[in-house]
């Protein structure tokens, strides 16, 4: 049943994309019916894959290995990208888990992705083998939720399939996050998704420092955090590039009115740039200088963060129930 259901998806997604009908040369359809016999012949091939050190018993397993094989083919994989599966994926693994991996190719196929992209998401991402294929699909589902429609959202799994690997409560935990504690819009909260997915793996006291040193400290708001790819820095680094502008006389933390005595570079020109140019088109230094400021810089924060660990504060539990905690963050860590 999961076959001819994998079929229908793949026959759809198979006549939409071909550029011409049935018939023509180019279409997966086309070859599977053209090319018949060879694929009889590659079955047997790729169903002997580790076979040759198996148990009698291994013979049982080929149903589920060609069911997988043949729908491969069907969704328009081409022999060299089924044997590279079949070596990844079928060894001597039982039926039931064999299903599982196709499960999850058919979710990735039926998402609009190509047999060559699902090999290139599944080589960076391998854990995604061991979702089952309706999980894989409700966390699919979660993020057309969270607003990532057509072509943001493949282009979120092609970048950053790990995303996929995280449970519903995770990923909407951070979104949640995001809008009480960073004060972000539900856009906002989008955008960041889409253009820095890994914020979801970050942890969340981390993430509220980040956002209130960027706030407080650097005197941005949320609009610019998010356009300039705030999120996609870790606080370490912004740390060090902010502090190192700013001792160089490069950078001001803007008064309550929101003015400078100077001009301030622009966030996306010196955080979301290589070191090289960072250096050489706004710090004006070299990498020898930058480098003792990050020295000097790292000591500072671990100065900073032993007193965190003394106390009733080993006491308190970290995390984002705890509300006056985080909330204080930045501001209990700038107390000297």
């Amino acid at each position: 049943m999961a076959a001819q259901l994998c079929r229908k998806l793949v026959l759809i997604w198979t006549f939409r994309a071909a550029p011409g009908h049935v018939g023509c040369g180019r279409s997966p359809v086309y070859r599977m019916l053209r090319d018949k016999q060879p694929k009889v012949f590659l079955f047997r091939n790729l169903c002997s894959i580790n076979d040759h050190n198996s148990e009698p018993t291994a013979g049982q397993r080929r149903t589920g290995r060609e069911e997988m094989l043949n729908s491969l083919v069907d969704m328009g994989f081409t022999e060299a990208e089924v044997e590279e599966l079949a070596r990844r994926t079928l060894g001597s693994r039982p039926d039931h888990t064999v299903t599982q991996h196709l499960s999850v190719l058919t979710v990735l196929v039926a998402l609009g992705f190509n047999p060559s992209s699902v090999l290139k998401i599944m080589g960076k991402c391998p854990e995604l083998y061991q979702v089952k294929g309706a999980l894989l699909q409700q966390r699919v589902d979660n993020l057309r939720k969270l607003g990532l429609v057509e072509g943001s959202l493949q282009r979120v799994v092609r970048h950053y399939p790990q995303l996929l690997t995280l449970p519903v409560k995770r990923v909407n935990g951070v979104s949640r996050f995001l809008r009480e504690k960073c004060h972000l819009t539900a856009q906002q909260v989008t955008d960041v998704l889409r253009d820095s997915a890994a914020v979801v793996l970050e942890d969340m006291d981390k993430l509220e420092y980040k956002f209130q040193y960027a706030y407080f400290r650097m005197g941005l708001g949320q609009a610019e955090m998010v356009k300039s790819g705030l999120f996609r820095v870790s606080l370490e680094e912004v740390r060090c590039r902010h502090g190192f502008l700013e001792r160089r006389g490069l950078y001001q933390t803007p008064d309550k009115k929101g003015q400078t005595r100077i001009v301030n570079p622009k966030l996306k020109d010196f955080l979301a740039v290589p070191e090289d140019t960072f250096l050489s088109k706004v710090a004006l230094a070299t990498g020898v200088e930058f480098e003792v400021f990050r020295k000097l810089m790292d000591r500072e924060i671990q100065e900073e963060e032993e007193p965190e660990f003394s106390g009733s504060d080993i006491d308190d539990e970290k995390g984002y129930e705890s509300e006056d905690k985080g909330s204080a963050g930045y501001r209990k860590r700038r107390k000297k």
